[in-house]
């Protein structure tokens, strides 16, 4: 029987009134005698001009709020309108806004809450997961968001020092999008330059504004918890003093490696009842992990199995707890599925969201709505914050046409189990294609001569230079006994000749000691000047010295491409880097492809155009925008090798020998004053110096030993190997791909769901572990790769077969079969009570018999086989068929 609105509200709505959490005493209408009497009241049936209101929210005698409600089975969005009219047909008793008489609105059908704010013409509605609190609407409405807004207009935001340009557009496009209603926003800024900081300062205006009070950081990571504080505390403010002695700041405990050497700031730890109790007296900064918010919000199980223990428990958190979240690096996980926990937080809270990245994806966008603001890596390169980059392409015609070894060559058989090599002269030709090589086949003479050919320019770099580069080589793969790595590095090693020190390999495999600490080596110390890795410092990692890097494997992924090339761009000011060099070794076929997929302008060339050529085509008029800005690179990179002799040198030409103020005024100049501004371009005597203009003579720099955190990647074990958790899943994808017709189980899951039963299940289990694929691993697997946690075996086996297929946990799962069945039939509040038994048996296996009604204590203590015969009658035996057969499908 449908549930009735009455019920609805009974069961559903009154009990999130009444829960701990939110404290509202319900009281109907009719023993109402003054309601400036009410001091946390939801008053039932209260009426207005248009009708009886569901629920009228009372604080201290203030109408706030009202709730419109609706039974379970009705969608409860557009009811607002409904709670719209009751707001319009009531007094004016706490003000007016339009027509609009009480500020807070909400619908809801007792599952989903539907909230808006009618003081703002602009504010649209909202989806909560539960109501405000009587005092969380109190302090809403006492808090004045216009006078906030005000200031924003009347403080500049280039009054903090430090601020680049795009930085203060950052900021102003934030602030323009709260004065706008948005509730989410995304921030894209190239890697490199200074999201952190950019927020650091935002944050400062949203505190000193009085727009918000509580603000919470969100990082997926301890170390960069840490380096956030780091920076907060760092952060000076207009007024001359430390945001951290201005405002509480707050975040969880670190270790002393998670800390940089130089960080001598104490972390505070939040106090438990600013999140559990939030007052409006309360002012400050919480940085926290999302694993450690997971936990405060959802329990332990949110985050089982995580690479490390976090120090947490759930706790009783209102919705109100913040009033801004910040997510940073939002590209990595916050927008997994529907009920990943990494949106869940997200939603979870009533605040504004502003989401941080260099590379926006799709599903980034679709959490956060709005890209407010973008600074891209060639507006950057332009600007001068960031450096520009050389494009060299490598042909090796095996990674472009594959091998082919004729009957009688040598070769050498690696035995994957133990690594012993055969050598033995091969019986038959074979062929190889370019995508099997370094995955079936090597070539050692086709590596050496790979490196051989990049040598050319590192020893041409160090001849102008006077220093080696620091080169980051990203290979295909490091599996045991057949590593492109270390095959890799061991030649490096042979070719550069220049010790065991000098080249170095960083990635997650076991038989990398301390990898963290190799990291910030390579950052810190004059050694190694080569590290080989495969995906390990794609992203995270501020490395600014990197001058080359090698792309030896394939990419396919715009954001690792661009966060890859964001290992290069950064500014080093110690070594006067002007720019860093791309190696393509698959014949520039990687540019190309990406060529229009980022955010970076590539060309490749096959060698350097003169800078007196660029201007020739400027005066030409030949692709002029184009190559103006060609020309304001190269006079940045003179602009940042620049010394005293040479300022005095450019005296004669440009105003006090500044050429950055010369760049930056070059677009305007030669739109404004062409024929003067061409003359003095086109100066023989100006080009030449431009080419020739004396450098300071280069100081090398030694870093020294730092204490660094030691981490573990998270590998799964397969057979005696070990694979990284996107690997693991994509064997399992392949071998349930190659076993339908071997194990049963799989066949009955793919292909006939009205086979599958508790036998199945087990056989599915079994065969699975002992193929080194267990229904633990695999469910750690799909949380760290798709952010889904607890996903059930069957999901698990028909996505690796089909990627269309959605990821459920077994409760999702459970609860839609179960709904399905309740559309289907009719069942009496008895059958109800054995439905609710089933699905709590179902929840734990998966699959249900007729032997567990006899034997399963949560169906014997209630009667057994016997009594559920008794219940459901005939109908027994087909439900619990169509069951099994729905869970399948």
């Amino acid at each position: 029987m449908p549930e009735s609105e009455a019920k609805t509200r009974k069961t559903r709505i009154d009990e999130k009134l009444k829960s701990p959490l939110l404290n509202w005493t319900i009281i109907h209408n009719d023993k109402v005698s003054d309601y400036s009497a009410l001091t946390a009241h939801a008053v039932e049936e209260f009426p207005t001009e248009t009708g009886p209101a569901d629920y009228a929210l009372f604080v201290e005698g203030k109408l706030l709020g009202i709730i419109e409600a609706k039974k379970i089975s009705v969608g409860a969005g557009n009811v607002l309108e409904q709670a719209k009219r009751y707001s319009r047909g009531v007094p004016a008793t706490i003000g007016e806004w339009r027509e609009y008489k009480v500020p807070f609105l909400y619908s809801t059908n007792g599952e989903l809450i539907f909230y808006l704010d009618v003081r703002k013409k602009e504010n649209n509605s909202c989806q909560l997961i539960d109501f405000h609190s009587p005092q969380a609407l109190l302090d809403k409405f006492n808090r004045d968001t216009d006078k906030a807004e005000r200031w924003f207009g009347e403080r500049p935001v280039h009054e903090i020092s430090r601020l680049r340009p795009y930085q203060v557009g950052a900021i102003e496009a934030i602030e323009n999008g709260i004065c706008a209603g948005k509730k989410s926003m995304l921030i894209a800024m190239a890697t490199g330059t200074g999201k952190t900081f950019t927020m650091v300062s935002s944050m400062y205006r949203l505190l000193k504004s009085g727009y918000a009070k509580r603000i919470l950081f969100l990082v997926d990571r301890r170390a960069l918890a840490a380096q956030t504080v780091t920076a907060i505390s760092a952060f000076k403010t207009p007024e001359g003093l430390k945001l951290d002695k201005d405002y509480e700041v707050y975040s969880q405990k670190f270790k002393r490696e998670d800390l940089d050497d130089e960080s001598n700031f104490d972390s505070k730890v939040l106090p438990e009842e600013y999140l559990t109790n939030p007052q409006e007296k309360h002012t400050f900064i919480y940085v926290s992990t999302i694993q450690r918010m997971s936990i405060n919000l959802l329990g332990k199980e949110a985050v089982a199995d995580f690479e490390y223990d976090v120090d947490a428990e759930k706790l009783d958190i209102p919705i109100n707890a913040f009033d801004v979240i910040i997510a940073d690096e939002c590209h990595r996980g916050y927008s997994a599925s529907e009920t990943g926990r990494w949106k869940y937080v997200l939603d979870y809270f009533d605040a504004i969201k502003i989401g941080l990245t260099a590379t926006p994806a799709t599903h980034t966008l679709a959490m956060f709505k709005n890209k407010v603001f973008s600074y891209s890596t060639e507006q950057a390169i332009l600007d001068g914050y960031l450096v520009d980059y050389d494009a060299i392409k490598i042909k090796s015609d095996i990674h472009i046409n594959g091998a082919f070894l004729k009957e009688g060559e040598m070769v050498g058989e690696i035995d994957m189990g133990t690594g012993k090599e055969l050598l033995d002269a091969l019986e038959d030709e074979r062929e190889f294609s370019a995508e099997e090589i370094e995955q079936k086949i090597t070539s050692p003479d086709s590596v050496k001569k790979i490196i051989t050919a990049i040598k050319k320019y590192t020893d041409k770099h160090k001849a102008e230079n006077k220093r080696f580069p620091k080169m980051l080589i990203f290979a295909v793969n490091d599996m045991p006994f057949v590593s492109h790595a270390d095959e890799v590095v061991r030649t490096c090693k042979e070719v550069y000749g220049q010790g065991d020190d000098f080249v170095m390999k960083i990635t997650g495999s076991p038989t990398v000691d301390r990898p963290l600490q190799k990291i910030r080596q390579f950052r810190n110390r004059p050694e190694p000047r080569i590290v080989v890795t495969v995906d390990m410092l794609t992203t995270g990692v501020d490395i600014p010295a990197i001058e080359m890097v090698v792309f030896m494997r394939m990419v396919k992924s715009r954001i690792l491409w661009v966060q890859m090339l964001g290992r290069g761009t950064r500014l080093c000011p110690e070594i006067n880097k002007e720019k860093f060099t791309i190696f393509d070794c698959f014949d520039g076929d990687l540019i190309e492809y990406f060529k229009n997929a980022t955010d970076f302008d590539v060309t490749l060339q096959k060698e350097t155009l003169p800078i007196s050529e660029i201007i020739e085509r400027i005066y030409d008029n030949r692709d002029r925008e184009y190559n103006i800005n060609r020309l304001i690179k190269r006079l940045r990179r003179i602009e940042k090798n620049m010394g005293a002799e040479a300022r005095e040198a450019f005296l004669k030409y440009i105003p006090e020998g500044d050429m950055k103020a010369y760049a930056d005024k070059l677009k305007d100049t030669i739109k404004n004053n062409f024929t003067e501004t061409m003359a003095l371009l086109r100066d023989k005597k100006f080009q030449k110096l431009l080419e020739d203009y004396p450098r300071p003579s280069r100081v090398f720099f030694r870093g020294y030993d730092i204490v660094d955190k030691v981490e573990t990647e998270v590998m799964f074990r397969v057979g005696d190997g070990y694979q990284k958790p996107e690997d693991y899943l994509k064997l399992f994808e392949e071998f349930v791909k190659n076993n339908p017709e071997h194990i049963e189980a799989i066949k009955v899951l793919l292909t006939r769901p009205a086979k599958w039963n508790t036998d199945v299940l087990e056989e599915l289990r079994e065969k699975l572990r002992k193929s080194d694929f267990s229904e633990k691993d695999l469910q750690r697997g799909h949380e760290l790769v798709y952010k889904k946690p607890l996903a059930d075996i069957i999901s698990m086996v028909k996505h690796a077969s089909n990627y269309k297929v959605p990821i459920l946990t077994t409760q999702e799962r459970v609860e839609k079969v179960v709904a399905r069945l309740m559309e289907m039939h009719h069942f009496s509040e008895e059958q109800m009570n054995w439905l609710y038994y089933i699905k709590e048996h179902l929840i734990e296996n998966l699959a249900i018999s007729r032997e567990d009604f006899e034997i399963m204590p949560v169906f014997e203590r209630h009667g057994g086989l016997t009594k559920a015969r008794q219940i459901f009658g005939d109908y027994f035996e087909s439900m619990i068929q169509a069951i099994n057969e729905a869970l399948a499908a």
